[in-house]
């Protein structure tokens, strides 16, 4: 496992072909979430100070007045891998989902408790939208006790197959959802 090592923000070199963008108000984000909880995501380098995983983050370094940041040192991967890392590093969080309820209830949580929600990243319009279902359905879900649900998967041929299933359990008054992986 490699050693978390500080850098002198000057020295690390930006990945001229990096395909991912950052926009003004995303680095002041980043900017926002380094001032409240600190520099915990470090930058990944390759062995020669070029960033692998890391520029909006050193964007907000800079921002900020920064001189040092924390770098992890990944210089085991070939040209290919650091190319496709640079890809996938950016990729990868953008097939993640978020479960709605349980942000509510968390955003509640972290009102009652003074904190600013828009340090999450989250604008105030975002914010309107999530809570635009009543902060009571969330507060139920909290009281409400634990009930279990039992799932069954069924694999289908093709979406004609998997649209007939569908149809057939639901007439029948199953509670069905359609998921496609």
């Amino acid at each position: 496992m490699p050693e978390f090592k500080q850098m002198q923000v000057d020295d690390l070199i930006p990945y001229a072909r990096n395909s991912r963008t950052h926009s003004d108000e995303q680095v002041t984000k980043i900017a926002s979430s380094i001032k409240e909880f600190g520099f915990l995501n470090p930058v990944i380098v390759d062995g020669d100070n070029g960033i692998i995983a890391g520029h909006g983050r050193i964007m907000a370094a800079k921002k900020l007045g920064l001189k040092e940041v924390p770098t992890i040192e990944a210089s085991h991967l070939t040209e290919a891998q650091k190319k496709a890392y640079i890809i996938a590093d950016n990729r990868l969080a953008l097939d993640a989902g978020w479960d709605d309820e349980m942000l509510r209830i968390e955003f509640q949580e972290l009102e009652e408790l003074g904190f600013d929600l828009e340090l999450t990243g989250f604008n105030p319009d975002e914010l309107a939208i999530l809570f635009d279902d009543s902060i009571e359905d969330a507060k139920e879900l909290t009281e409400q006790s634990y009930s279990e649900v039992f799932n069954i998967i069924i694999e289908c041929n093709d979406e004609n197959h998997q649209e007939k299933t569908f149809n057939k359990l639901d007439s029948e008054g199953y509670k069905c959802r359609v998921q496609s992986l």
